[in-house]
């Protein structure tokens, strides 16, 4: 496999996306190099993201997302493709549907959004982890004390309807996130490995 392999995890807050891709990694570096990495990502664009998503920085919805595109746009150039081009198998917990769903969910132009995401390489595999939005919120409450900016059942609920257009637009992997870890696990191997 010389040109890699770009696999996105997509859901809500709270569905297991994160869990997900760290189980995924664990499996496929047995035998294949292995890129985790994630969005936002650890550099300051990111570092930025994340202070406006547990509220200590108020910026627009449009502006949120234009630092989304930027550090995408860094996030490509310096890590994901130069690891696809290395042969890795390159998987990121979140990805640019993020953008589209969550952008669209705050009544952003989804137009707009497209346009701003669509030089964007595309993942090989999307997968997104469908769980209820009520199921995502105990989830979180378990996990953490405070909730980020979208972490509102209302708020889920709207991103959720928009991740199943962009699913059924974009031909996303869609499972049932509701069932235990192993069992979700199970289910995102049988996808990859027809993949491998």
């Amino acid at each position: 496999m010389k040109k890699g392999l770009f696999i996105a995890f997509e859901g809500l807050d709270g569905a297991g996306s994160t869990t997900q891709a760290y189980m995924l990694e664990q499996y496929l570096k047995q035998k294949n190099k292995v890129l985790l990495t994630k969005e936002p990502t650890q550099n300051i664009v990111g570092g930025l993201i994340r202070a406006v998503l547990v509220g200590d920085l108020n910026l627009s919805a449009q502006t949120l997302q234009l630092l989304f595109a930027a550090d995408r746009a860094n996030h490509l150039e310096k890590e994901i493709l130069p690891a696809l081009n290395k042969g890795f198998i390159v998987i990121s917990d979140r990805y640019m549907f993020s953008s589209l769903a969550y952008g669209a969910s705050a009544g952003l132009d989804r137009e707009w959004l497209f346009k701003l995401n669509e030089k964007f390489r595309m993942p090989d595999i999307t997968i997104f982890l469908d769980v209820k939005p009520e199921t995502c919120i105990k989830r979180i409450s378990e996990s953490r004390f405070n909730f980020e900016l979208f972490e509102q059942e209302e708020k889920l609920r709207k991103v959720r309807e928009e991740y199943i257009s962009l699913a059924e637009k974009f031909g996303f992997k869609v499972i049932n996130g509701e069932g235990s870890i192993k069992a979700t696990h199970k289910k995102i191997l049988e996808i990859i490995k027809k993949y491998l």
